[in-house]
């Protein structure tokens, strides 16, 4: 049973406001004496944070905006007692054809009405790409949807590399998208990765802020370089011996590969990982897992923080370099190993 951990806060008035009055896809809105008055533009802008973009969405749609059930612009005003709605599923219209749901492998953690959060297995694709049309994680939604007879539309608010496994997070509407995406910039979205490393890392916990480009004679290789984007990651060792470093990284930036090649800077390259360093015997590619995000809600604002437990080859990889003293520390550590609680709500 997946853990799920989700914090009850005192949050933000314009966050629960939104709370009592959201749909997962639609906005149900009673207007108030404060709002008497205001164009509907000003609302959208103001304490329903919409961006433009959103707003343009909802003002091409035939039932994007209405206001005691009849459609208007964003010019009309309202008063006291109206009834604002604002609907902005998805649609048949807004599909994309090209995406070919395919059945594959899919573990869904958590999802509601915004947000659903997959646990991703290793060697599969997040997205379709030339080489990849029918084996991606957006193939398997697709799938999932169409069995249910749903309109679907893949919005990935984070992506992995194929072979990392671990969590991923799609928005289920447009407006659930924006916020997410909006949070992911301010760094509101915290993204914790389970590594290990070959050596013993030094010092066990620290930062490493060095700068990433792509190496020009290269598609893919990312490098650090003095005249590289800016990035920084946080790490923390929780068991090591003088061969293998069992640690938790946090990417603070976002760069492709950022913490493949940050660790592979210092000498210690992700065990597996044969772009960035060699071969392990242990397991057959890189041991990286995406075991927890933190992030406000898109629409109550309510902090959650969703996990995931490592796989059974990062799982069998620990049982083959750590002593058994190590690899019962690591199973008292929360989300790596989910066996330790029988109810995924603490």
């Amino acid at each position: 049973m997946i853990l799920l951990l989700r914090f009850f806060l005192i949050r933000q008035e314009k966050y629960d406001k939104i709370a009592s009055m959201r749909g997962g896809d639609r906005v149900e809105l009673l207007i108030n004496e404060k709002q008497n008055g205001k164009s509907i533009l000003e609302i959208l802008r103001g304490e329903l944070a919409f961006s433009s973009s959103s707003i343009t969405f909802l003002k091409h749609r035939e039932d994007g905006i209405l206001l005691n059930g009849e459609h208007v612009t964003v010019r009309k005003t309202v008063a006291t007692g109206d009834k604002l709605s604002l609907h902005y599923e998805d649609t048949e219209e807004s599909l994309n054809e090209s995406l070919l749901p395919v059945k594959l492998p899919l573990e869904i953690i958590y999802s509601d009405r915004d947000i659903m959060i997959v646990n991703k297995p290793p060697y599969m694709p997040t997205h379709p790409s030339h080489d990849h049309q029918c084996d991606t994680l957006a193939n398997a939604l697709a799938f999932h949807f169409k069995s249910r007879k749903t309109p679907f539309v893949f919005r990935a608010i984070n992506r992995l590399d194929s072979q990392t496994s671990g969590l991923v997070m799609i928005a289920r509407n447009k407006i659930s998208a924006q916020r997410l995406s909006e949070d992911m910039r301010a760094g509101k979205i915290r993204k914790s990765y389970f590594a290990v490393l070959h050596g013993s890392l030094q010092p066990p916990e620290g930062r490493i802020n060095a700068p990433i480009k792509r190496a020009e004679d290269s598609k893919m290789l990312r490098i650090v370089c003095e005249d590289g984007a800016p990035s920084l990651t946080q790490y923390k060792t929780i068991v090591a011996n003088e061969m293998y470093s069992a640690v938790y990284a946090a990417p603070i930036t976002g760069r492709t590969h950022q913490l493949r090649v940050h660790f592979s800077s210092k000498g210690n390259r992700i065990c597996g990982d044969t772009l960035y360093g060699y071969p392990c015997e242990y397991i057959n590619r890189q041991a990286l897992h995406a075991f927890r995000l933190e992030f406000p809600h898109p629409s109550s604002g309510e902090p959650m923080c969703i996990y995931a437990p490592l796989p059974d080859d990062m799982k069998a990889l620990c049982q083959s370099v750590f002593s058994f003293a190590d690899q019962e520390k690591l199973k008292q550590q929360k989300g790596l190993y989910y066996d330790q609680q029988s109810s995924p709500l603490s």
